[in-house]
């Protein structure tokens, strides 16, 4: 069983490129399920086909869905969300907002993918290709089964290790209540499902990217957390391309023009992965017919379901005080190397090869001392820590009032 979803952007073909990929599946053969975690769906616009919360056959080897997840929060988290506010609204919490607090960031994009992943290990289908919520959201997943540890134990002023000594307290003041074992069945659910993400061999994360400076940056931080979470990427699909070749008048042949500049730097920033690239097209997109066209264009002779990378983008490694960050940059020519940091922002030259890196908080509060370009592998290593000067509200630092003007 294989899991596809992809990533990006609001508006840069990230639903498209999941339909057409599903399309271009089942005309595979695979048994394949095109399914919309996001609140706001468009999967059934893009199959120009009516979807519901169930799967819609669409061919004998396709089915769409979209999620309803509002039922989906209402079966996994229903009763908690009860019990939570009701706590809230006991502690002084007005009703609406105690409503609001109940619900757990995030609850709404995973329980979306508890029934994705329910879907997948049932077996029904080979393939599941997901239209995910923005970016955020996915990597937030990873904090979620921590997060439901961390929010039990403070809105009950308990501790983790007491919920099982609260479970027969509970029963027998509220008889037929199972909130602990629905909370204990929900984090164990989670957890199942970060290590399905997380497996390389089952869940594939793609990025849809634009030739545009704002959605590249977006991509790079996604590509940059992902990678630091554990999850496997193994392809960029580079959206809405113009054709030179088909570009008229000055207008557009300046806007082809500078999306060159920008293809260039995607595949600069996103190598070693392969990458698949789209035209723009001068029509609606829409239907199944259309969006075999697109499936086809995009992955070619390539089997979309197979894997198409193996190994890490990057990798950080704690060393002491300090920590390594290691990219592989297997067809770059050794030779010598540049580095910049400003901010969150990390550039490197190597001869002719550059690339700006968009770093975790982690390495971004760090100075970068020494970068090591050797056998495909660049190590980039960072030092402690720097100290920030703390002033005082009153007095500066050295007893010197700041200068606020």
């Amino acid at each position: 069983m294989r899991l596809i979803l992809y990533l990006g952007k609001g508006g840069v073909g990230k639903t498209t490129t999941a339909a057409a990929t599903a399309v271009r599946a089942a005309e595979l053969g695979y048994r394949t399920l095109v399914v919309s975690t996001d609140v706001a769906h468009s999967l059934a616009d893009a199959l120009d086909t009516p979807l519901g919360p169930l799967p819609t056959e669409l061919t004998d080897k396709l089915w769409g869905q979209e999620i309803n997840v509002l039922d989906e929060v209402r079966q996994h988290w229903g009763q908690l969300r009860v019990y939570f506010s009701t706590l809230l609204r006991r502690r002084g919490v007005n009703e609406v907002a105690a409503e609001e607090l109940a619900i757990i960031p995030g609850m709404e994009e995973v329980v979306s993918l508890l029934h994705i992943r329910r879907q997948a290990r049932d077996g029904n289908f080979d393939v599941v290709v997901v239209d995910a919520a923005p970016t955020g959201e996915t990597v937030r997943l990873l904090t979620m089964p921590e997060t439901f540890q961390w929010y039990a134990a403070r809105v009950m002023d308990w501790e983790p290790g007491t919920l099982k000594v609260a479970r027969p307290l509970m029963k027998a003041l509220v008889p037929g209540a199972d909130v602990f074992e629905t909370l204990e069945r929900l984090t164990n659910g989670v957890e199942a499902l970060r290590d399905t993400l997380t497996n390389p061999e089952v869940s594939s994360y793609r990025l849809v990217v634009n030739p545009e400076r704002m959605v590249i940056k977006e991509a790079q931080r996604a590509s940059t957390y992902l990678s630091l979470f554990g999850y496997p990427i193994d392809g960029v699909v580079l959206n809405r391309v113009l054709p030179m070749d088909k570009a008229e008048g000055e207008f557009m042949r300046e806007m082809a023009r500078i999306q060159q500049d920008y293809r260039k730097q995607i595949y600069d920033i996103f190598q070693p992965l392969p990458i698949w690239e789209s035209p723009y097209y001068a029509r609606d997109i829409h239907g199944l017919d259309d969006l075999s066209e697109i499936g086809n264009t995009i992955f070619k002779d390539v089997d979309p379901v197979d894997v198409q990378f193996h190994g890490k983008m990057q990798e950080i490694i704690p060393d002491g005080e300090e920590f390594v960050l290691r990219l592989p940059l297997p067809h770059v020519e050794i030779g010598k190397v540049s580095m910049t940091k400003r901010g969150d922002e990390l550039f490197i030259e190597i001869g002719n090869f550059r690339r700006d890196m968009i770093l975790p908080t982690t390495l971004a509060e760090r100075p970068a001392t020494k970068a090591l370009f050797r056998n495909g592998l660049l190590e980039v290593r960072f030092g402690p820590p720097e100290e920030m000067e703390i002033y005082d509200n009153e007095a500066g630092v050295d007893g010197q009032a700041p200068d606020l003007t």
